[in-house]
C-alpha cells in the first residue's frame, strides 16, 4: 500500500526540526476525541524546487487521504494471521485509529494526523505505540534508519495513562525498564537533532481549570484550554518530565 510506504518515509525523517501535538478533547461524560498531529513541513522547505521539478517520480501529485487502520489491517490479514496471537490482539485494537496525510510541495507544506473517539480517557491508547505497531506491520528495519534510535522513532521506553474524573485529569508516563545502553548511545548521539523539535499538548476540557501541576501551563480565555510546549529531547529521554495533574473549578 502508497500509504504504508510514505509513513515509513516520514518516520525516516520525522525529527527533522518537526512539531508534535498531541490533542485531546474531552466532554462533559468523559468521552471526547483524542488526535495526535505532526508538522513535518521543514522537510519539504529543506528541498529545493529545482530538484522537485526534475524529480518527476517524486512530484506525480500532492497527497490529502485519510486512511483507517481497519483498511490496512484488511490489506495485511495474511500476514497479520502469522503474528503471535499477542501482536494480533494489538493491532486489533487500532482499528478505531484513522489517519490523515496532506502533502503538498508548492506550499512545502507536510502534515500527518493519527486520531481516534474515545468513550472514556482510560480507553486511549499511547498513539506512539500505534505508530510502532504500524513500523513492525511495514517491517523495515530500524538499523538502516540513522535519524532514529534502535528502539523506534516514537518510542519512548514507557507506558502513558490518563485519567479523568470530572474533577482530575492526570497524564502520567511510566518508564518500562531501564534502556539498552545501544539505545540510550543513539539518543544521545542524535541529541541535537531531538532538541530542534517540540512536543506539545493541547488538552481541551469541558469545565474551567483551577491548577495544572506544570506551571509552563498556558491557558485559553476561558480556562478550558491548556497548552504546555516541550523539548521533544524531554518526551524521548525522560517522559516523565511531561507529567501532569489538573484540577478543575
Amino acid at each position: 500500500m502508497r500509504f504504508i510506504k510514505l509513513l515509513s518515509a516520514l518516520f525516516l525523517f520525522s525529527l527533522t526540526s518537526c512539531t508534535f501535538t498531541e490533542n485531546i478533547y474531552i466532554n462533559d461524560d468523559g468521552s471526547g476525541k483524542f488526535s495526535f498531529d505532526m508538522d513535518a513541513s521543514a522537510i519539504m522547505a529543506m528541498i529545493p524546487n529545482d530538484s522537485l521539478k526534475s524529480d518527476k517520480t517524486s512530484s506525480e501529485k500532492d497527497i490529502d487521504s485519510v486512511f483507517t487502520f481497519k483498511e490496512i489491517l484488511e490489506s495485511k490479514k495474511d500476514s497479520i494471521s502469522k503474528l503471535p496471537k499477542e501482536q494480533q490482539e494489538k493491532l486489533k485494537k487500532m482499528e478505531n485509529f484513522s489517519m490523515k496525510m496532506k502533502m503538498n510541495e508548492a506550499k512545502k507544506e507536510f502534515l500527518f494526523s493519527i486520531m481516534t473517539d474515545f468513550k472514556s480517557v482510560s480507553e486511549l491508547q499511547d498513539a506512539m505505540s500505534t505508530m510502532e505497531e504500524v513500523q513492525k506491520m511495514n517491517k523495515q528495519p530500524q538499523s538502516g534508519n540513522p535519524m532514529m534510535p534502535k528502539s523506534g522513532g516514537f518510542d519512548n521506553n514507557a507506558t502513558l495513562k490518563y485519567t479523568f474524573d470530572g474533577k482530575k485529569f492526570t497524564r502520567k508516563a511510566t518508564l518500562k525498564k531501564p534502556l539498552p545502553k545501544v539505545d540510550a548511545d543513539s539518543i544521545d548521539t542524535y541529541a541535537m537533532i531531538y532538541e530542534s523539535s517540540k512536543y506539545i499538548v493541547k488538552y481541551h476540557f469541558p469545565k474551567k481549570v483551577k491548577s495544572v501541576t506544570n506551571k509552563t501551563a498556558l491557558f485559553s480565555e476561558d480556562r478550558k484550554t491548556i497548552t504546555i510546549e516541550y523539548p521533544f529531547m524531554d518526551y524521548m529521554k525522560a517522559p516523565e518530565k511531561l507529567n501532569f495533574d489538573v484540577q478543575f473549578e
